[in-house]
């Protein structure tokens, strides 16, 4: 059994080239991303023992889906097959001021259909360390919600490590669903993950004096808010992703992490964007590598961001970087010279 499981939805990602608008484009490319596949991918490249759990369609676009984290060295042993459609998200890159587009076509999706009978968590979990997922796999459909809170429930009973990044999706439930469904939820997981945006959105919490949209962004108010999260659930940690966005091309990004009743601050990047999607994800499995690898809590933050900053440079959901990498660019090397 793998020591970390992350459990949610790998859908068909259709993009057109380069800059394209929907409305121009004659052809798509055609790859694949989800949030905890994304995870699982990026942790399967550091070196850890990684499983996908999802439920996919026996046809060849689900075996296709399959593959593509597969051979990244992700175990997809657990991977339940049925049910009739791949999930499909359209992606518009957003240039400038233009900001980039997401459309959904992932309604009764296998995932989405699925039953509580698909999942036996007590023999999915068994020997594993590490449970991840986020706050999208709940908002699939009432059924994925209760699947979801039994699979934490599990976790917890069984000893593992939990993590939820909250990543709240106002194209699939509202706020007050997601407050209700991911307010019990969140009373068995360990590590949130946050933004700038969701703990307001999901749970009314939010930092003072900040404004997402001018990139102005106020410490002291996410520390705020990582102690009311704390306070509400019982968190070892919650991690706050900070994005300055100045133009859909340009940002900078840095996090904080909240453990033990102190707050910890990683250096700043300012990135120049190739592909912003599956950003958060970087940081998230970049988060649980240092915790599960027993770094301190400065090295931890530092590894994510440089994690997840290293991916805004990489087309595609996936986040295809080593540990030596991100280390270098951890330490200081954010040159981006040629290495001979």
């Amino acid at each position: 059994m793998a020591n970390i499981v992350t459990f949610g939805e790998l859908m068909l990602r259709l993009a057109p080239n380069g800059y394209l608008r929907f409305v121009q484009s004659e052809e798509f490319q055609a790859t694949f991303g989800g949030a905890e596949a994304n995870v699982a991918v990026s942790l399967a490249n550091y070196g850890e023992d990684v499983a996908f759990l999802t439920k996919l369609p026996t046809h060849e676009i689900g075996q296709m889906a399959v593959n593509s984290v597969r051979k990244f060295g992700v175990d997809t042993s657990l991977i339940v097959r049925g049910g009739d459609r791949v999930g499909i998200y359209y992606c518009e890159k957003g240039a400038s001021q233009r900001p980039s587009k997401v459309v959904y076509d992932r309604a009764n999706s296998s995932i989405a259909t699925a039953t509580k009978e698909d999942f036996d968590f007590d023999k999915i979990l068994k020997g594993a360390k590490w449970f991840h997922f986020t706050g999208i796999t709940p908002a699939l459909s009432d059924g994925m919600a209760e699947i979801t809170l039994t699979a934490v429930k599990k976790a917890k009973e069984l000893g593992l490590t939990t993590s939820c990044d909250l990543n709240y999706r106002k194209k699939l439930w509202s706020k007050q669903k997601a407050g209700e469904v991911m307010g019990e939820i969140m009373k068995y997981v360990d590590y949130c993950i946050a933004n700038e945006e969701d703990a307001k959105d999901v749970f009314g919490i939010e930092a003072d004096n900040t404004d997402i949209y001018s990139g102005k962004l106020n410490h002291e108010g996410y520390v705020s808010v990582a102690e009311k999260l704390t306070a509400r659930f019982g968190f070892k940690g919650v991690a706050i992703t900070l994005r300055e966005s100045l133009s859909a091309n340009d940002n900078n990004w840095s996090a904080m992490l909240y453990t033990g009743g102190k707050a910890y601050f990683s250096k700043k990047y300012a990135m120049h964007i190739v592909d912003r999607v599956g950003g958060g994800d970087s940081f998230g499995a970049g988060l649980i590598y240092s915790l599960i690898n027993n770094k301190d809590a400065q090295s931890v933050i530092e590894f994510a961001v440089a994690a997840s900053c290293l991916k805004h440079s990489i087309e595609g959901d996936y986040n295809m970087v080593s540990v030596a990498e991100v280390m270098n660019l951890a330490g200081g090397d954010a040159s981006g010279r040629v290495q001979r």
